[in-house]
């Protein structure tokens, strides 16, 4: 229902419409496959997943899930860098997108830390032996405590800071609302002081985060790339690509998104093209410089590899997970020269980058898996046959579980806040 007064909050907010309806059913929908899925999960056991132990079993213990855990942090990534560029940089042309992006990576996070806990099989006893047996030195301590701990507390507190003005705008106004906006305006009064002082908090938050996601996501790259005994794994690349690769499929993410809200709230007078080009010419060099790590990693390991790196580049090049690298390479190479043309003939089209931003995460996401997967079922450097991994339905359910709440929660916030910022005299 909708009241008098909720029809005159602004973007829509409060209000439901058919179409807003369909799309929270269907997210729902989504979301519900995967919790029965889960609990399918925990009544069988891990036996009910397609992982299996290394070696004798000839499987994979890390799967689908470890794969979307890096992909969805990796999508974080990009989230809070735009937002954060935005504010040092004053980037008028991206302040449209800048709260959009502040949300992705917060809900990015969310689903990354519940891929873990699935894949833990009992996640309660994963939470406490982390306090109990958890070392620091460790790369996994590491990816706990500065992605999910430390970065997702830094990414909610900029985003309740950039936050307030809107709420104390929105407060003004009577709707059913009204005490939401005021709980989380907390007193804000629209000063030259308070103004000031936002800035001077919104700087240096940005300043924090900008250092503190480089060393997370690298630290999540030192997890695979510090395994000297892992073929595929052990590289100095590991660190830096993974953070190249999050810039890409989140600021994929972020232009999927803007275009989607463009559309639905007619808010094109706000994310206007220019915005749309400064996000497709950060993909671009993003890609590229992908593209590049990757070059050079293939020719070092085709060069002179290893008896177990020869196994291992023969099943990505030509073997069973050849048509997922080929497949992604083609999904990251076409976009980059999509891209280029558009920056070369200066004629850019929304629907091209959105095009573009669509298959960039596919492959990303084929990417994730690549990484994961075949070190532990090829190459390996005790005597064990060939192993192989294939997920099973659960695993699938929850990963399109994690996406459907993924959505509800990004629709859920637009029907409670303002997805893009207010302007003065908006409310």
């Amino acid at each position: 229902m909708t009241t008098a007064t909720d029809t005159q909050l602004p973007q829509g907010i409060g209000r439901l419409s058919r179409g807003w309806i369909a799309f929270f059913l269907g997210a729902a929908v989504l979301f519900a496959f995967g919790i029965v899925g889960y609990i399918y999960e925990q009544g069988q056991g891990m036996v009910a997943t397609g992982m299996r132990d290394l070696g004798a079993m000839q499987g994979a213990t890390w799967g689908l899930y470890i794969a979307m855990v890096v992909y969805f942090i990796g999508v974080s990534f990009a989230g809070v860098t735009v937002a954060a560029l935005i504010r040092l940089f004053d980037i008028e042309k991206l302040k449209g997108v800048a709260r959009m992006a502040e949300v992705l990576t917060i809900v990015a996070l969310v689903l990354g830390a519940l891929a873990i806990l699935v894949d833990l099989g009992q996640p309660l006893r994963g939470i406490v032996n982390l306090f109990r047996y958890g070392r620091p030195q460790s790369p996994f301590f590491g990816t706990f405590s500065l992605v999910v701990s430390g970065y997702l507390f830094a990414s909610l507190v900029y985003l309740y800071v950039t936050s307030r003005p809107d709420a104390a705008r929105l407060a003004q106004r009577p709707s059913r609302l009204q005490g939401l906006y005021r709980w989380i305006a907390a007193g804000w009064e629209d000063t030259p002081e308070q103004r000031a002082k936002d800035r001077r908090v919104t700087f240096w938050l940005a300043i924090t985060i900008l250092p503190l996601l480089v060393v997370a996501h690298s630290t999540l790259g030192f997890v695979f790339g510090l395994q000297v005994g892992r073929p595929g794994w052990f590289s100095t690349l590991q660190a830096p690509a993974f953070v190249t690769l999050a810039g890409v499929s989140g600021i994929g993410h972020i232009i999927v998104l803007a275009a989607i809200v463009a559309t639905v709230l007619k808010a094109k007078d706000r994310i206007r093209l220019d915005a749309f080009i400064w996000l497709g010419r950060f993909l671009m060099v993003l890609l590229f410089v992908y593209l590049y790590f990757t070059i050079v990693e293939l020719l070092t390991t085709m060069y002179q590899p290893t008896e177990h790196e020869k196994v291992l580049s023969d099943a990505l090049l030509r073997g069973e997970y050849a048509w997922i690298f080929w497949g992604s390479l083609a999904g990251l190479a076409i976009p980059a020269l999509m891209l280029a043309w558009m920056a070369l003939t200066r004629h850019w089209r929304v629907s091209w980058l959105v095009v573009a931003s669509i298959l960039v995460n596919l492959a990303a996401i084929g990417k994730r898996y690549l990484i994961v997967v075949p070190s532990q079922t090829h190459g390996q450097l005790l005597p064990y046959g060939i192993g192989s991994y294939s997920p099973s339905w659960v695993e699938y359910a929850v990963v399109i579980g994690l996406f459907g709440l993924g959505a509800l929660a990004i629709g859920a916030f637009m029907k409670l806040f303002p997805i893009i910022e207010l302007e003065e005299g908006e409310a």
